[in-house]
């Protein structure tokens, strides 16, 4: 099959979310690089939307310019693209369109979600009726949160963060989320903790405890209980952050966190009222910032045109 075989040209619009891991248990690098997750994953409602329309060839672009995003065959949505087409021994390409809603290179896997994004909508797109266990096995080997955003809600990430489990998550809660105007390297990230962390363990374990929360809808407790073992190396790469996790700490919020590999800080509310106060706080003090709830789903249509 090639796009010309195809009806005329539609267009299928996917959002998907950010992530935020509420524990996030690193040990050190296989012999293959990559590091042993323990980690559990969250969504939240900070989204991208990818539109995927049939083309000639692979082009990507964004509908605002963002500082960072490549817009050639490195961006990691052509190489879903691409991927899902190999998969299915097809020739054919798509133009796609990025509204970005996730910080960029802020620890959220903005680009994740648009690798599952796109995976979702071409899927959709061309009628390809990519199994689920296909679809996050293509996406796994995109990169460890891409299997997260298809699934969305509350997961056990395990692997290298890209076997997904799951779990039961009554909580209900809202994350102030603050935005920073400068990214944060997750190679850097990830080398710097192998530098001061040469004993991180063969296999982390399980947040037994964390899963138990989840389940109770224990708000205060998940609070308590996040935990980033990256959060170090972080605030080495940039000390700036312990200054903005002082003022949100200020807040009296049930929990505070470094977003994966960072910058992005995190504090957690029961309830709304709560996190629309701490963030008028922090807007007092001349840190951006905005709300999400969590969980929320993961990647969905939203649009056939």
């Amino acid at each position: 099959m090639t796009a010309a075989q195809l009806p005329p040209s539609w267009s299928v619009t996917v959002r998907a979310p950010a992530k935020v891991n509420l524990h996030l248990g690193v040990g050190r690098p296989r012999p293959d690089g990559l590091h042993p997750l323990a980690t559990i994953y969250q969504a939240v409602g900070l989204y991208d939307d990818v539109t995927v329309t049939d083309a000639d060839d692979w082009s990507v672009e964004l509908t605002e310019p963002v500082a960072g995003v490549p817009l050639d065959e490195d961006n990691i949505a052509v190489r879903a693209g691409r991927a899902l087409t190999a998969h299915h021994g097809l020739d054919l390409a798509a133009r796609i369109v990025i509204d970005k809603g996730i910080p960029v290179a802020g620890g959220m896997a903005g680009g994740s979600a648009d690798a599952a994004a796109t995976l979702l909508g071409l899927d959709r797109l061309w009628d390809l009726q990519t199994s689920d266990d296909d679809l996050l096995q293509i996406a796994g080997t995109l990169g460890s949160d891409v299997p997260f955003a298809l699934v969305g809600g509350t997961a056990l990430g395990t692997g290298h963060g890209q076997l997904v489990t799951p779990v039961p998550d009554a909580t209900s809660g809202w994350w102030l989320v603050v935005l920073s105007d400068e990214g944060l390297s997750t190679p850097a990230v990830y080398r710097h903790f192998d530098v001061i962390e040469p004993d991180a363990p063969i296999d982390p374990p399980v947040p037994e405890p964390m899963l138990e929360a989840l389940a109770d809808g224990d708000v205060v407790a998940v609070g308590d209980l996040l935990a980033n073992d990256l959060w170090p190396a972080a605030r080495d790469l940039r000390p700036d952050l312990v200054e903005v996790e002082a003022y949100l700490r200020a807040t009296t919020p049930e929990g505070v966190l470094l977003s994966g590999s960072g910058p992005t800080l995190l504090a957690l509310h029961e309830n709304v009222s709560d996190a629309r106060v701490a963030a008028e706080l922090l807007n007092q003090r001349g840190v951006r910032c905005t709300l999400a709830p969590g969980p929320v789903a993961g990647a969905h249509v939203v649009t056939y045109a």
